[in-house]
């Protein structure tokens, strides 16, 4: 029913192990078969675009300190 997301969420233990940084928020079509019309529109596109906004933001806010951080201190390890 979730589409696998619950599998994803153990990716962000292969991630730590990467030294990568991962982002909490997601956009997801769980039961998709209900949430796009005969068309393939979102029935709700407020939904995943408010959705898709919360993570392009959070992403972007990660990417601008990481970039800070990396310019400052260069991660060696």
């Amino acid at each position: 029913m979730g589409g696998g997301l619950r599998a994803v969420e153990h990716l962000r233990g292969v991630f730590a192990e990467m030294h990568a940084v991962t982002v909490r928020n997601t956009v997801s079509f769980d039961q998709p078969w209900e949430r796009f019309g005969a068309d393939g529109e979102p029935v709700d596109p407020d939904g995943p675009g408010g959705a898709a906004k919360e993570l392009l933001d959070q992403l972007g806010w990660w990417g601008s300190v990481l970039h800070d951080a990396r310019l400052a201190t260069p991660y060696t390890h």
